[in-house]
């Protein structure tokens, strides 16, 4: 028998998620030109995508449904040498688990038959040529009286009337009884499809497909509207991240979009913050945040809260209303970085879309299949560079970076609000990583953007194609290397850095053979001498290093 926790299981990390090459040079906000990629062989599509479909889940369609339905209802008769229409309303019982059904009959079949409603041994129908039903008390020929297993005899009519009824009440009718009050045998889907109306044989059928993954708590429907797909959850494996064939992404524990790295109550705490500040949200113009970069010290600085500071004296009024503004600011700094690279997110999937006819999932990239046919814009870089069609995929890898770093930043944003205050060094710690990562996806985004603008239209087309192709993915493997180091400390709860501002056992010995090696850089700062304020600076400084690509040359040269 499953347990309930079973499905916990399925909440480990799979470090994998971010599988890529790590970065092999390091890229500064002026010149992304010096990488060493000329020599990369670039995979093939199809295997990117066979790479990246070893999943956790399974989507099925109603076709799908409907045959694991029908194998299971086939299981359970052989097994238990009982008619299919036994085994569906046992199935109906036991949320369609194939093993609990086998486990309680076999341990009680007197128990479960009188439960369920199953007779061991119908009655048999009485010969009388007239038979008075049991509702309405009219008396009716044989032809015109039907009964369940039990042989209570009613009519054809009221058969009808009574099915509709418990049909119209909704999915309770998948474990109908007798009409008869004393009386607890099944009606089963056979005597629904014999005497029913074609609608409410319609209406019952649909209820029993759907009981199928509403019932079953390792499978759910797709959240997103108009969505007939389902997703099966196999467990022990992964996160809870899932790509429905509809092209949305969602989390499978909770139903929202797709969040990782962020866990599931985070998540629903800022949703229901941000419905609580909706009227506060109106007046902000979710304009690109690059753009205020100066007002908060730099682009890539506006990743980072700075409360304002007030000096002077406050009455308890006037220090209560500066809290509340504080408090309001706080809020719309995170909020308004939150909804911005949603937008951006968004515009990266149209941008895409027209780079390559993809079905694209909402959230997890390179999830379901990739069409490899190239759209007409990449079939006009094709005959400009004289670049044949296989040569072009870096394009494409690197939008579905951008589009993936996207809703990973998005995320963030909502981490770093719930992240205490007091917790200066996870804060520090967290706000670098966000910062590194975010500089390095602004840089990746511009130049799939705007320079390869220039190979498209550009008259006469430029003869440094192959450096284009070197630069893009070299900031592709960059900033995947980036948003891996921000997805696992995050999911680790910042656990390398402790409450002290020092870098904690686990960091110290997960980090590979730096923090063993005497002429490592943390090994050296760990020899110095120096005050406990000095010492614990130096270790963050050695945690920031190594969290970077430049950081662990460094570290590896020293």
């Amino acid at each position: 028998m499953d347990s309930e926790d079973d499905m916990h299981d399925a909440n480990s990390v799979d470090d994998d998620y971010y599988s890529g090459d790590t970065a092999a040079d390091y890229c500064s906000d002026d010149d992304c030109g010096d990488y060493e990629f000329m020599d990369h062989d670039f995979e093939d599509p199809h295997d990117i995508v066979a790479k990246h479909q070893q999943k956790n889940y399974v989507v099925l369609n109603e076709a799908d449904i409907c045959q694991r339905q029908e194998d299971d209802i086939t299981t359970v008769s052989t097994v238990l040498s009982i008619p299919r229409v036994a085994a569906s309303i046992l199935l109906c019982h036991y949320h369609w688990s194939v093993s609990n059904v086998h486990e309680a009959w076999f341990a009680d079949e007197d128990r479960i038959r009188k439960t369920v409603g199953l007779l061991e041994r119908p009655v048999q129908f009485s010969i009388a040529k007239l038979l008075t039903c049991g509702i309405c008390f009219e008396s009716y020929p044989l032809d015109r009286i039907s009964t369940a297993a039990c042989g209570h005899p009613f009519c054809s009519t009221c058969w009808k009337s009574y099915m509709r009824t418990s049909i119209d009440g909704g999915p309770g009718c998948l474990m109908l009884r007798c009409p008869d009050p004393s009386c607890s045998a099944a009606v089963g889907q056979d005597m629904i499809s014999r005497l029913a109306s074609d609608d409410d044989k319609g209406k019952y059928a649909r209820y029993l497909l759907r009981s199928y993954i509403e019932d079953n708590r390792k499978t759910k429907w797709c959240p997103a509207p108009g969505c007939e797909y389902a997703v099966e959850f196999v467990v022990g494996g992964g996160g809870y991240d899932v790509a429905c064939s509809c092209s949305y992404g969602f989390c499978w524990n909770c139903t929202e979009e797709a969040h990782r790295p962020v866990d599931c109550s985070t998540v629903a705490k800022w949703i229901m913050k941000n419905s609580a500040e909706s009227e506060n949200m109106n007046w902000l113009c979710l304009g690109a945040w690059t753009d205020h970069g100066e007002r908060t010290g730099g682009f890539y600085a506006c990743n980072r809260y700075e409360a304002a500071k007030q000096e002077g004296a406050y009455d308890e009024t006037e220090r209560r209303r500066e809290m509340a503004k504080n408090s309001l600011e706080r809020y719309t700094h995170y909020y308004e970085r939150w909804a911005t690279n949603q937008s951006s997110r968004q515009k990266a999937l149209a941008d895409l879309h027209q780079m390559q006819n993809v079905h694209l999932c909402n959230s997890l990239s390179l999830s379901l299949s990739l069409s490899l046919s190239l759209s007409p814009q990449l079939e006009k870089l094709s005959d400009r560079q004289s670049q044949p069609e296989s040569q072009l995929k870096f394009i494409i890898e690197a939008w579905l970076q951008i589009v993936e770093c996207r809703r990973v930043l998005k995320w963030t944003y909502a981490y770093g609000y719930y992240l205490s205050e007091d917790e200066h060094a996870k804060r520090q710690f967290f706000e670098y990583l966000q910062g590194e990562a975010e500089a390095g996806l602004e840089r990746l985004h511009q130049c799939a953007e705007k320079d390869l603008q220039n190979y498209l239209t550009a008259e006469p087309p430029p003869n440094d194609f192959n450096d284009f192709r070197t630069k893009l993915a070299g900031l592709t493997s960059v900033t995947r290397n980036y948003f891996e180091n921000l997805v696992r400390a995050l999911e680790n709860g910042l656990s390398d850095v402790d409450t002290q501002g020092g870098c904690s056992k686990t960091a110290a010995s997960s980090k590979g053979g730096a923090g063993g090696k005497g002429k490592s850089g943390r090994g050296k700062a760990a020899s110095k001498t120096g005050g406990p304020n000095d010492d614990s600076q130096r270790q963050i400084a050695n945690l920031f290093l190594f969290a970077s690509p430049l950081g662990w040359l460094l570290l590896q040269k020293l």
